[in-house]
């Protein structure tokens, strides 16, 4: 029986183009790099960009003023709203005196490596469609994610794992979607693993040692060939074969990749993960770089699912335990790719579908409802301009006030990182060229070192 957590895998290696017998293999980037990786961070829910990265002084100020809107989640007409006063104080960091809310104490201290982007901005309103288009591009239809698009550009360094994996330990909004590479060759479609003390399925051999698995993987090889050899030049039937190697590949690396007990007990204080532990952010940061400086060209870490999450209608002080969650796990991933030189050619990207309503329909609330005309996330790492922030949203946080950044311009910005064009990373598709930011996007010039 093969391996269950590679299932996919295999099936994706079989449904390669039939110009490829691996598509997997690594590939030149457009031009020279300054990320071989990437540390995706997801915040599943909609994080309050006005208690977390954007300090609003005047929304504290004015707080019970009323304020016109022309929509409410979604809905367009005239509204009387009630601005609503942040629930989390900030305070600068850093040599660049960022300020950051008391929400993110730890990463607060990693201020003068990130470069703060103020002025997101998305087109949807709702989980499903907003999570959809942070990761793919797109807000209505299913298209592959980020991290498809970045394996199918560049291939695989490793060939024992995955070139793109997510991390998660429950289904986000959006379910699969969001790490599925849809019209891409399969194989470039995310690997899930989910935290516990067997993150994937049967990784681990069943027969009694490796080297009887090798001889029966040499005789299973042997069937296969001679069976190739009565057929025409088939690459999908290769391509097929070539995925056994890669189980093969698996069983030997995938394992060493989950067992932190090698690492340090200051790496572990680092991260803030109890030794032993199998669950929780802290083990998925650390297993992140684990994966990462073993050739993964693309990690996803998601921190909860589609429940008790940052959606925060009812209250925002229900962001504290959430935040507690992840602050001293990325801090820690920051600062251990960091002492290790990783940080130069890994880019560490922090954010949330959408943000928060700076007003409630009542003065009293202490909840806040979607918002996706601006937002706040943070990019890290290499090619980035350290200890900044760009961009503006306007007095009370409801609209960009200057240099708006659309997710087409984010994942644009973080492809070019990468070494890729985004205009040229283009697969042809039921009769036109299909690319991450469809007709869209612009390269962010000013947050690039």
């Amino acid at each position: 029986m093969l391996l269950p957590g590679i299932v996919s895998q295999m099936l994706a290696d079989e449904a390669a183009p039939k110009s490829a017998t691996d598509p997997l293999a690594p590939k030149s980037p457009h031009f020279p790099p300054k990320a071989k990786r990437v540390i995706f961070l997801y915040m599943s829910g909609g994080v309050s960009h006005i208690e977390s990265w954007d300090p609003r002084p005047k929304l504290f100020a004015d707080a019970g003023k009323s304020v016109s809107v022309n929509e409410f989640q979604g809905r367009k007409g005239d509204y009387k709203m009630s601005l609503t006063r942040p629930q989390f104080e900030f305070t600068a960091y850093g040599n660049c005196g960022t300020q950051v809310s008391s929400l993110f104490p730890e990463m607060g201290q990693c201020v003068d490596d990130l470069c703060v982007i103020r002025s997101m901005k998305s087109d949807h309103t709702n989980h499903y469609e907003a999570t959809l288009g942070i990761h793919t591009g797109s807000f209505t239809f299913a298209r592959p994610s980020l991290g498809a698009w970045a394996s199918y550009g560049l291939g695989t360094l490793n060939r024992n794992l995955p070139s793109f994996v997510v991390i998660a330990p429950q289904t986000p909004y959006a379910g699969g979607q969001v790490w599925a590479s849809d019209f891409l060759p399969g194989a470039h479609q995310g690997t899930l693993v989910v935290p516990g003390p067997e993150p994937i399925a049967n990784i681990r051999r069943r027969v009694a040692s490796n080297r009887l698995q090798e001889l029966e993987l040499e005789q299973l090889m042997r069937s296969n060939q001679r069976h190739l050899a009565t057929r025409e030049a088939d690459p999908l039937l290769t391509a097929r074969i070539k995925s056994y190697e890669t189980a093969f590949g698996m069983q030997l690396e995938a394992p060493d990749v989950f067992d932190l007990s090698k690492e340090s007990d200051a790496t572990h204080r680092l991260y803030g993960l109890e030794r032993g532990s199998t669950s929780g952010f802290a083990w998925q940061c650390l297993v992140a770089r684990r994966l990462a400086e073993r050739g993964v060209r693309f990690v996803e870490l998601i921190d909860v699912g589609s429940s008790n999450n940052w959606d925060a209608h009812g209250d925002t002080i229900t962001h504290a335990p959430l935040a507690k969650n992840v602050d001293r796990a990325i801090a820690g991933l920051l600062r251990d790719l960091k002492q290790r030189g990783m940080l130069d050619d890994t880019l560490v990207v922090w954010t949330t579908e959408f943000g928060r309503t700076p007003f409630q329909e009542s003065a009293a609330a202490k909840g806040r409802d979607h918002h996706h005309w601006v937002f706040s996330s943070w990019l890290a790492g290499a090619g980035v301009k350290p200890g900044i922030t760009y961009g503006e949203s306007d007095d009370y946080g409801i609209n960009v006030a200057k240099d708006p950044v659309h997710i087409h311009d984010f994942h644009a910005t973080i492809l070019h990182l990468m070494g890729l064009d985004h205009e040229r990373l283009t697969y042809r598709h039921s009769g036109r060229d299909y690319r991450l930011t469809d007709v869209h996007g612009n390269i962010v010039k000013g947050v690039l070192a």
